[in-house]
């Protein structure tokens, strides 16, 4: 059995790598917080005191940390796992960061003798839990058919996408659906509301048509009841956003909606809450219609 590294145990990290340690794998595991360490270390991690030490005990590490900088200094900063990886070992990064650092990534991991997958996720901090994530992974077929069992002790739709940065990719793709469907979602009951209909009985109308979808269930929910504690943050959101729109631009293309949705975010951010629930977009709208949800 191989011995697994986890670097980073927030609220996504630390349940991905629980799910791993409960399948009784050895799993070395460190963050720069020492709380998720102890506590997954008294459930059977092996606790690490730096990402090169993870690298020095482990033959696939997965990584999940919040941006390009955090990846890289992972990698490549002081005691990095560049510093104690062997020859032959697999780095999985599962973070949401630029594809075209993941691509340079790769090249320095490969001129090293290690092996890597770029594997972002969705389904925010249920699915990590639940262990139904989306995974969708760039990188080498024969490596992504050797990760695959621990992918699956992780999440549900687990698809290779293609080469190194093509899971990067799909995931900034995915975050641009995510972002107009909660705007969406947030005009129509926004809407619905300040016509005078009832948002609760609207949305329950809207999950048994074509208008169903996960955001219009879940965030929907968040919406009406004002239930903002973060699953997925909007400035993790803001990050991805960034990234979408930072490729448009080299790509020479236009992303108009993208770029609303961002502005919306940005707008909720200035007031303070970038720490909210990415569904609390719907603050913005609301402050436009000098309207709340009433539910």
């Amino acid at each position: 059995m191989a011995e697994l590294g986890f670097i980073g145990l927030g609220i996504m990290g630390k349940p991905m790598a629980g799910h791993l340690v409960a399948a009784g794998h050895t799993v070395h595991v460190y963050d720069v917080r020492p709380e998720p360490v102890k506590e997954l270390s008294t459930r059977g991690a092996r606790p690490c005191r730096s990402c090169k030490e993870v690298g020095q005990k482990s033959n696939i590490i997965f990584i999940m940390v919040p941006d390009t900088p955090d990846v890289e200094a992972v990698l490549f900063g002081p005691d990095g796992l560049a510093e104690g990886l062997r020859s032959g070992s697999i780095v999985v990064d599962m973070s949401s960061i630029s594809p075209i650092a993941t691509k340079e990534f790769a090249k320095k991991l490969t001129a090293m003798g290690v092996k890597m997958l770029d594997a972002p996720v969705s389904g925010g901090q249920v699915g990590a839990e639940n262990a139904t994530l989306s995974i969708m992974v760039g990188g080498p077929v024969e490596v992504f058919n050797e990760v695959k069992p621990y992918f699956e002790r992780m999440g549900k739709n687990i698809v290779h996408i293609g080469g190194h940065g093509d899971g990067q990719t799909c995931k900034v793709a995915n975050q641009i659906v995510v972002a107009l469907t909660i705007e969406a979602v947030a005009e129509a009951l926004l809407f619905a509301s300040k016509a005078g209909a009832d948002p609760v009985k609207v949305r329950a109308a809207l999950l048994g048509g074509f208008a169903q979808s996960r955001i219009l269930e879940l965030h929907g929910e968040r919406m009406i009841h004002r239930k903002f504690d973060p699953g997925f943050r909007i400035r993790l959101h803001q990050k991805d956003l960034n990234l979408a729109l930072q490729a448009a631009r080299s790509l020479g293309l236009s992303l108009p909606n993208t770029a609303t949705a961002q502005e919306l975010f940005n707008a909720v951010a200035a007031q303070g809450s970038s720490d909210l629930d990415h569904s609390a977009m719907v603050l913005a709208l609301e402050k436009l219609a000098n309207h709340t949800i009433k539910g």
